[in-house]
Order: structure tokens, then sequence, then C-alpha cells
């Protein structure tokens, strides 16, 4: 558990309510609706309308052809709680303090759940939370949900089919079946009641995270013959199998994930409220799935770092799709989600609102997103290979160092495996000069020194889990 580190980085923006002077106004009746979808784990390239031939994706390929797709999408820290406390204050990761998976966000932070509360809206929360840092099982009481009333939720699990939750009280309850699907029927539920009001609703689902062979057998059997699954060409040849394998375990979860995506959207349309509700679907980050020869999350590979962003909301852009190659990083969600409703940002917010790019009134300026591991942890810990690194994601680079200098540099429009690592390549000397000036700004920007993890565990006072110890 977090102690005395509560007080000291984030001080200064995790003021109680002073931030609830720039919210007067109630909503009008013309302010969106909000549907937040997100997947735990979910890499850009296993989509459909991304050219992904194997996966069954079909609602979410009608989705981006009526979306705004950003197709640059990054987590900038590509790991399970980093990534929610981002979403749910606009911070970057060493301010609000969750650089590792397990530890509790400051109760006291200013969140989008609790703006849009303040801003008069009704707030829901379905599936998995992972920030509350006091067990993955344990029960969370109302002062610790960030502004959320619904409430179906729990800290963490993987085992989709008994999958705990809680609701209002402590009494431990489970999903019937699978549980996206009960989570989706219980997210249709509140929809259909909410439809005349004004409300936000997150909803957070564990797959297609592993274990990947638990997909209810209509969808797996959708991919009963791994081997005609084709793999991406920066899977070592010793992988291959077993990685194929696993995709199909993968792709099933996210056949599932997609009519489910499916109900939902025909759920506001039989509601009539998709034409004004701000409809989102993204991840909290990838999977490597044996590129590289690496599995999991936290590494600075594309696989890893990249999530799908699809951002739908007719009453601004109609039905017509279009891309915004832009990189855009988890901060800059909420601030962006907020412009759209016409909601002030609160001063504590780093990111960036890019509502003005979504709605053609703002240039597409962003140049790079940052992504960093302050604190590689679990199954990237030190003994396995693991290392603190920043970089940044451009339009068409990656560019990355870790504490002993420059370690990737990838093209990533000629080498869209990234099996060519180009630092320190001569040709590529004044490429590489311009990224790490933006690294450095960036850096800079986000009040980040780039120590060594152990710096950052004992600032915090976090206690490190098993074997994640420093080397």
């Amino acid at each position: 558990m977090r102690t005395a580190a509560i007080g000291t980085a984030s001080a200064a923006v995790m003021r109680k309510l002073s931030w609830a002077e720039d919210f007067a106004e109630k909503p009008s009746a013309g302010k969106p609706n909000l549907v937040f979808i997100f997947a735990d784990q979910w890499r850009a390239q296993s989509t459909g309308y991304a050219g992904n031939k194997d996966v069954k994706t079909p609602n979410l390929d009608r989705l981006a052809n009526q979306s705004i797709n950003f197709s640059n999408a990054v987590s900038g820290c590509p790991v399970c709680s980093p990534y929610r406390a981002s979403l749910m204050t606009g911070q970057y990761w060493l301010t609000h303090g969750i650089f590792y998976n397990d530890k509790p966000l400051n109760p006291n932070a200013v969140t989008i759940g609790k703006v849009y509360h303040h801003a008069g809206y009704n707030t829901a929360y379905i599936g998995k939370w992972h920030i509350d840092g006091h067990g993955r099982d344990a029960f969370i009481p109302m002062e610790r949900r960030h502004g959320f009333e619904f409430w179906r939720v729990c800290e963490c699990t993987h085992d989709y089919n008994h999958s705990l939750y809680y609701g209002e009280t402590s009494e431990k309850q489970y999903w019937p079946g699978y549980d996206t699907i009960a989570q989706t029927r219980e997210a249709q539920k509140y929809i259909r009641q909410h439809a005349t009001s004004q409300f936000i609703l997150f909803m957070s689902w564990g797959p297609p995270h592993a274990p990947y062979q638990t997909a209810p057998e209509k969808y797996r059997r959708m991919f009963d013959d791994p081997f005609v699954i084709s793999l991406r060409p920066n899977v070592p040849e010793s992988l291959k199998e077993k990685a194929r394998q696993e995709l199909a375990g993968y792709y099933a979860h996210i056949a599932a994930l997609d009519d489910c995506i499916g109900d939902i959207l025909d759920t506001l349309k039989e509601c009539r409220i998709e034409e004004n509700t701000i409809f989102v679907f993204t991840s909290d980050h990838g999977d490597m799935l044996h590129s590289h020869g690496q599995t999991k999350k936290q590494k600075p590979w594309n696989e890893s770092v990249r999530i799908p962003f699809l951002l739908r909301y007719p009453a601004l852009h109609g039905t017509s799709g279009r891309t915004i190659d832009m990189p855009i990083n988890t901060p800059d969600i909420m601030p962006t989600l907020l412009g759209l409703s016409g909601i002030a940002v609160p001063k504590s917010v780093e990111g960036r609102d890019f509502s003005g790019v979504i709605k053609g009134t703002q240039p597409p300026d962003n140049d790079a997103a940052l992504i960093m591991c302050p604190v590689p942890f679990h199954q990237w810990n030190y003994q396995r290979g693991g290392r603190e690194y920043r970089g940044v994601r451009t339009r068409r680079y990656t560019y990355v160092r870790d504490l002993k200098g420059p370690w990737l540099l990838y093209d990533n429009q000629k080498d869209p495996y990234q099996l060519k690592n180009l630092y320190n390549d001569p040709k590529y000397a004044q490429i590489q000069q311009e990224l790490e000036r933006i690294l450095s700004r960036k850096l800079k920007e986000t009040n980040d020194q780039f120590l060594p993890g152990p710096e950052y565990m004992a600032k915090w006072n976090y206690q490190w889990d098993g074997n994640d110890a420093s080397k």
C-alpha cells in the first residue's frame, strides 16, 4: 500500500475540491452522453479494420467506418494500473504515482468520474477497476470509487467464467457465465434505464487478456485450426507454434467482445440516443504474443504500446469515419472527452484536449507521444530482462533510450514490424538527434528526471512484489 507518498509528488494537483469552482453550470440537454468501452490487452494490430484478416470483428469494422480512428493511439505506460490511473486523472505516471500494478490511486484525485458527476451526469462503471490497491478481490467502498455511482466492479480478475464483482454492498457476487457477455447485458440495462437522462458509462473488460483459451466454445470453434492463423514476421521460428495456439484463443475472446460491442451499439440505436452519444472503443495496452520473442506488455514495441482507439459522435461529425494519424496518449483522453462534452478541464490535468482536432478547429500538431517504463515488474521484472526506458512514438518513428543511452530506433513506415534497429546508424544520425530533442522536451514537460526504478519505488514508499526487486 502507498503510505506517505500520497502527500508528496502530487500534492499540488490533488487538491480536495477546489477544482469544483470550474463547474458551476449543470449540463444542458444538448450535451452528450458517453459510453467508454475498453478491453484489457487488445493490441491495435488485432482488428479487421486495421488489416488483420484472421480476426472476426465485423461490428468494430462497421464502427470504424463511422468513427474517428486515431491510428497512432499509444498506451504510454503500457500496463494495467498505470493506464487506468492516467485515464481517470489525465495525468502522467510520475505525477499520480501509479507506475506499478496494484497500487492505490489517491482517493482525493481529481478524476473523470468526479468531474462528470459534479457536472450533473449519472455515472456508471462496470468491470475491472485495478487502481484501488487493497487486494484484487477486496470490496471498494464509495469513497474510493472516484465519482462513479452505479457500480458493478471487481478490482481485478481474469477468471472470466467465475468472475467476482461487487455492487453497492460488500456481498460477493459473480457474473453468470462468461463475464463480458453478462457485463454487456448489465450495460444494456443501464442504458435503457438512463436513456432520457445524461450519463457516462465506463465498461472495462478483462479479455482478451490471458488466459487465452477460456472464451465460450462458440467462439473457440471459430479458430479451432490455429495453424491457418498468420503470424507477424517478427515472431521467431521457435515460437511460431506456441504463438498460433495463443492467438487462436486471443482471437476467440476478441470475436466474443466484438459481438458485445454490436449489442451495445444496437441498444444505443434502440433507445434513439446514438446521435448524441460519444462512443469510444479502445484498450489499456497491447500484447506482444511472441513478437520479438516477447510476451505480455510493458515493452516499447508496437505490439505492446499501440492500441485501437475509435471515437464515434454522430452529432458532431455525422456517420462518416476518418483517420487521424496524430499520436494521442493516455493522459489526453480525459481532457479530450471533457472538451467534446463542453466541460472545463481541471487544472490538475496534464494531457492535452484534442477535441478541436476532432472538430476540425485545431491542427493535429502533436508531434509525439511519450512512452515509458519507470519500473519493470511482474512478467518483465529485472530477472526476466526488464529495464527502465523512456521514448517517443511519432507518426513515423519509435525512439527509445534506457539508463545507459539510446536503445531502439525504428522507421515504422519502412519497417512496420520493427525488424531493423537503426539507433546509432550514421544514416539516421540527424533523425535520432531530432527524436532525442523531442524526448528531452517531453521529459522536461512532465518533470521526469529518468531515474532508476528503485528510486521511484523508494520515493513512493512502494514495496517490491516477489521477484521484482532491483538487480
